[in-house]
């Protein structure tokens, strides 16, 4: 399902106009980005929570060359999903 179907989802679901839906969605996807940003976490109950993990500094290897680098820190993006999310997946 891409971003134009699932909006066509919402706007069925809610009965709402398919403009409603996709202003709904964005403002979503821009709320949860804003507090991650910031370094918060989204918990939606049942569904799940959105958060930003620290990666550690480490070493990796160039497949081309072999040669040894150096990966810096960095934060990523990170989903735990809950336990109806799951149940409803199996």
């Amino acid at each position: 399902m891409n971003k134009s179907e699932l909006i066509d989802a919402m706007a069925a679901a809610a009965d709402i106009s398919k403009a409603s839906a996709g202003r709904a969605l964005n403002g979503l996807i821009e709320a949860v980005s804003d507090a991650m940003k910031s370094g918060d976490s989204v918990t939606l109950i049942g569904f799940g929570t959105f958060s930003v993990r620290e990666r550690a500094a480490r070493s990796g290897r160039n497949p081309q060359t072999g040669a040894s680098i150096e990966i810096k820190a960095s934060k990523v993006p990170s989903f735990k999903a809950g336990k109806a999310l799951k149940d409803a997946v199996n």
